[in-house]
């Protein structure tokens, strides 16, 4: 792939996955507040249309293009040596551990979107970290290659 091409690909990959990743921790913050809406309330109902609208119209379209364009590029010639690069494995685990909490975001909104979320404000603080240390994770395996 020419060079030219490659940086562009790069540097929408890099602009998909800040986009994903502002969902991945704006999300449960979401749920927090959410968790001290009543159910059927004013309030519960803008907590589920800005959820929904934020899952379906940035944080699914960002995640698909993130995953598409990271996987472009690690097609090209010479960018990973299969064989001895650990830290391509790694950086792929840390990333399916964000595809995964992207789904569990999905159904956790489903659930308030139903009035049948069983989890509290401090699980969601909690589970808020989740997206950050992988993040952390992925950074410095991509930059540092430690392994």
């Amino acid at each position: 792939m020419a060079d030219d091409i490659y940086v562009w690909i790069k540097a929408f990959h890099i602009i998909a996955v800040v986009a994903w990743m502002a969902g991945l921790l704006y999300l449960p913050r979401l749920f927090v507040y959410h968790c001290a809406a009543e159910h059927g309330s004013v309030q519960a109902q803008t907590f589920i249309t800005m959820e929904r609208r934020l899952l379906r119209a940035i944080m699914n379209p960002a995640m698909l293009v993130s995953l598409v364009l990271g996987a472009i590029l690690l097609a090209q010639p010479g960018m990973v040596d299969w064989a001895g690069d650990i830290w391509i494995y790694l950086k792929l685990a840390f990333v399916a551990v964000l595809v995964v909490m992207h789904g569990l975001l999905a159904r956790w909104r489903k659930a308030f979107e139903a009035g049948e979320n069983r989890r509290d404000a401090r699980f969601f603080r909690r589970i808020n970290e989740v997206p950050t240390l992988a993040l952390i994770a992925i950074v410095i395996f991509v930059v540092v290659k430690p392994f």
